[in-house]
């Protein structure tokens, strides 16, 4: 039995949310160690993670 959200969301969205969350744990922790480019590569991620998502929310709205 699958989540409710997963069997709305396609694999883009669930792919991007998922980097997005990763990233933001990943800057975190960049930030609690002093490692900046854990925290850029965090960001990065985030950002990347958006993108995706917003293409799966684009595949969405036109298979409707």
């Amino acid at each position: 039995c699958a989540l409710p959200i997963f069997e709305m969301a396609n694999e883009d969205q669930v792919k991007g949310k998922a980097k997005d969350v990763g990233g933001k744990a990943k800057e975190k922790i960049g930030e609690a160690t002093g490692n900046d480019e854990m925290k850029r590569d965090g960001q990065a991620d985030q950002a990347e993670g958006k993108v995706q998502k917003g293409v799966g929310d684009a595949k969405d709205k036109l298979s409707d």
